[in-house]
Parts: C-alpha cells; sequence; structure tokens
C-alpha cells in the first residue's frame, strides 16, 4: 500500500491544465480545470489555493473547480485523483 503524497501547486496547475485543455470549450469541465489551473499556478501553496478557489464563481463553477481540486490535491502512486 503506498502513503498519499501531497502534489505542489505546479505539478497541479499542469494537470488541471492538461484536464482543461481535453475538455470542450464553455463547458462546466473547462471552466472548473482551467480555474484549478489558473489558481495553482498563481498561488504560493495549497493551502492558498484552495482558500482562493473558494471565492470562485458561479456557484457550479465553485463546486466543480474545489471537487477536481480535492481529487488531485492527492497522488496515491497510481497517478492522480
Amino acid at each position: 500500500m503506498t502513503v498519499p503524497q501531497e502534489r505542489d501547486n505546479l505539478d497541479l496547475a499542469a494537470t488541471a491544465q492538461e484536464i482543461a485543455d481535453g475538455a470542450q470549450a464553455g463547458s462546466l469541465d473547462h471552466a472548473a480545470a482551467a480555474s484549478v489551473a489558473i489558481t495553482c499556478a498563481t498561488t504560493r501553496d495549497l493551502a492558498h489555493a484552495r482558500s482562493v478557489l473558494d471565492g470562485v464563481t458561479p456557484d457550479d463553477v465553485r463546486r466543480a473547480a474545489l471537487e477536481l481540486f480535492e481529487r488531485l490535491s492527492v497522488q496515491d502512486g497510481r497517478g492522480p485523483g
């Protein structure tokens, strides 16, 4: 069994950007992933990124972004999520 390891902001930003690039432009998935990518690339640590994502609007994008952030922020050795 592998112990979960916290990922750093730039690693998480790169993964979120890959997801955004693969999502349909204008979709909720694209907006959420782009929000996570930009936020993680411009904040100092995961706690700071999480607090910034709490302010994303509209509500549906915030919920989707926080869900994606939580899923990506821990890596268990088998890849993201």
